[in-house]
């Protein structure tokens, strides 16, 4: 068996899972699997590697990656009306199983997901300097920006006896260039002290509001673990990412993490760092010397 028929059957194999996890009614174990997949389908479309699939290919693996987002989106959200039903996202199985032969029209009226580079940490600072002196030519023309695919965010966990769950509402961040951040959002994590994860990894809606040196998110981020059974030395992080038009990346500004002894009810204001994002808490940079911060406020639940 080849390795691209392999890994057809992987995504196929994927995609019942989520199916049937969103039958049961298990929607954080379905939104996570639509998640994991519609990403590793957006990662096919952005390769540059034409051997495996072809061009008409990957443009229907990106309308299944959107199905796929809409369909977490519905989810998340109980009070859509036009929402992405689960007869709908059924009908597309044959597609992903046989995405090598298949050649008829995509059923639904969907655009894939922009094309926008999700780089690993670290690996945005060449970029970066590119666009500095690219900035020095001056383009005549406005871009147009591409809208975000909606967040990410998990309902809370059911409670159990004894056990303590979290809210973090992300009320605003302080930039200096707040002002020109474009499509800011922040990508929420649980990390044990390896830097591994411990949650699915969940990101905000765009943040709307912007005012002098702050951009207001008023958001809540349920964390999808009871704190209990949280591993020592474990901490939630939030990385600050924002969209750079001219070389069509989301990029990461900067960072900031809670460690499990400042988790307490109430408003609690954390440092930003310097990126590349450090999981490990080993090399920490401070992003300014400004009073500048990451606001939230902690609720917990305990049954």
């Amino acid at each position: 068996m080849s390795d691209v028929t392999k890994t057809v059957q992987k995504w196929h194999a994927s995609f019942k899972k989520g199916t049937d996890f969103d039958s049961w009614g298990q929607l954080v174990e379905a939104i996570d699997e639509y998640q994991i997949l519609a990403r590793q389908l957006q990662k096919e479309v952005q390769s540059s590697n034409l051997h495996d699939f072809t061009e008409e290919q990957k443009k229907t693996l990106g309308k299944f990656a959107t199905c796929l987002e809409m369909r977490s989106a519905a989810l998340q959200c109980t009070q859509s009306q036009d929402e992405f039903k689960l007869e709908d996202l059924k009908k597309l199985e044959p597609i992903i199983k046989n995405i090598l032969t298949y050649n008829k029209d995509f059923p639904f009226d969907v655009q894939p997901v922009p094309l926008r580079k999700i780089l690993a940490p670290g690996e945005e600072e060449n970029l970066e300097v590119e666009e500095e002196l690219d900035a020095g030519t001056g383009a005549g023309s406005t871009p147009s920006f591409p809208s975000r695919v909606p967040g990410t965010l998990l309902p809370r966990l059911p409670s159990e006896p004894g056990m303590t769950l979290l809210t973090l509402t992300i009320e605003k961040i302080g930039l200096k260039d707040a002002g020109q951040c474009i499509d800011p959002y922040i990508t929420v994590s649980v990390k044990d002290l390896n830097g591994i994860d411990l949650n699915p990894v969940q990101d905000t809606p765009v943040a709307t509001r912007k005012e002098d040196t702050y951009i207001h998110f008023s958001v809540e981020v349920e964390i999808q673990k009871h704190l209990e059974k949280l591993p020592k030395g474990a901490a939630i992080f939030f990385e600050f990412k924002h969209y750079k038009p001219k070389k069509r990346f989301t990029s990461t500004k900067c960072f900031a993490f809670m460690e499990m002894d400042e988790i307490k009810p109430g408003p609690i204001v954390i440092e930003l760092y310097k990126k590349p994002t450090d999981f490990k808490r080993k090399k920490l940079n401070l992003l300014t010397k400004k009073p500048l911060y990451l606001h939230l406020n902690q609720t917990l639940h305990k049954d």
